[in-house]
């Protein structure tokens, strides 16, 4: 190699470095360059699909409208959990390890959330839950946030309709046990039922998937009961119906918000109607200005009515862009020290205020569904 060539080399080599010491990095805890990603931790196949891809709506149209924060573009990065604990689990870690988002909006479905929270709090990463209602979501982990109501709530206000409202004094529930969701708003129900003097009956267990629930309802059945409570999944809670109409039960059916999705009504058809559940927003009842605009552009962009679940993880982004912007940082220990004191923001599905153990306190929303639609009935105060 002659002398020339590697004089040449080497001066090469010291402008790279030159250049290379110029090169500014982005600090990670400054929202001042850069585009900022967010993660969208849903979902989207799968028995819980339906409800993820509605959240994943709700997200999506929020990003649309409010496209930056502090002059930086938001960018979101969306994984599929694929409705399994596992999948969860490693959609997290992807998201914080390989995707280094600075915040999450997500999951439905509180054990695909409580999956990759340990994660979450690990990394320092704040996750802001749309509609994960188990307590055990935000317990104990203070990068944990939900906008919506808790099931404790959700099971005393369904408890008191059954008891007050449809005068039971026996439930039959049907339990899905595959499911954090459904055992523990199975078990806030028995709870506030049988304080109120009522008699909790057994009706049943199935798995997530099951098709069969003959066996169940024959139980139901011969129980006898003034009202069936069947806390689960849309898609199994709409089968659970009609093949209980087929057995000849025609008792009222309460259930939770996971039935306030298209599949519900498309899979029971006729016999859900009258079906009566809870929910967390009405496009009936619009709260205020933000929920006026969340109703009028998501109708532009999907042509279709809004789910409540669309606008919980509308409000989701809305609350983490907020305190991007009022902190002027992306730094996960700031974020989670604002979010820890949110007070009165106006969300599309009501105004949030964030409790000691970060959980929005929140009305509930009654619905039954009414020739082939969600209808609106009532609203129960959370105060």
């Amino acid at each position: 190699m002659n002398k020339r060539f590697i004089q040449a080399a080497a001066a090469t080599a010291a402008i790279a470095l030159a250049l290379t010491g110029c090169v500014q990095k982005v600090d990670s805890g400054s929202a001042t360059t850069g585009t900022i990603k967010i993660g969208v931790f849903e979902p989207m196949t799968g028995a819980n699909g339906g409800g993820g891809t509605m959240e994943v709506e709700g997200a999506k149209l929020a990003n649309k409208l409010y496209p930056e924060v502090n002059g930086q573009k938001i960018e979101l990065v969306i994984v599929d959990n694929k409705s399994d604990k596992v999948e969860a689990a490693n959609a997290g870690k992807r998201l914080v390890e390989q995707d280094k988002v600075k915040a999450i909006i997500g999951s439905w479905g509180s054990g695909l959330s409580m999956s990759a929270g340990a994660t979450f709090q690990a990394a320092k990463v704040p996750a802001v839950a749309a509609s994960a209602t188990n307590p055990n979501v935000t317990l104990n982990n203070p990068y944990y946030f939900r906008v919506c109501f808790i099931d404790p709530f959700q099971g005393t206000v369904l408890a008191r309709l059954a008891f007050n409202e449809l005068k039971a004094k026996k439930v039959s529930v049907i339990q899905e046990i595959t499911n954090d969701y459904s055992v523990g708003l199975a078990k806030f129900f028995t709870d506030e039922f049988t304080k109120l003097g009522g008699t909790v009956v057994d009706g049943g267990k199935y798995n997530t998937g099951d098709t069969d629930f003959n066996a169940a309802l024959t139980t139901v059945k011969s129980q006898a009961p003034d009202v069936i409570f069947a806390p689960g999944n849309f898609t199994e809670s709409a089968l659970i119906i009609k093949q209980a109409r087929q057995l000849g039960l025609t008792q009222p059916f309460l259930g939770g918000d996971t039935w306030e999705t298209p599949e519900f009504i498309t899979t029971g058809g006729a016999a859900v109607d009258g079906a009566m559940f809870t929910t967390f927003f009405a496009t009936e009842q619009p709260i205020n200005d933000t929920s006026k605009k969340f109703i009028e552009e998501y109708k532009k962009e999907y042509n279709k009515e809004p789910s409540a679940v669309a606008a919980l993880a509308f409000d989701a982004y809305l609350v983490i862009r907020d305190a991007m912007e009022k902190t002027k940082s992306t730094d996960g220990e700031t974020l989670q020290k604002y979010l820890s004191t949110l007070k009165a923001f106006p969300g599309a599905a009501g105004p949030i205020t964030m409790n000691e153990t970060r959980d929005a306190v929140k009305d509930v929303v009654i619905k039954t569904v009414s020739g082939g639609k969600f209808t609106y009935k009532t609203t129960i105060k959370a105060s």
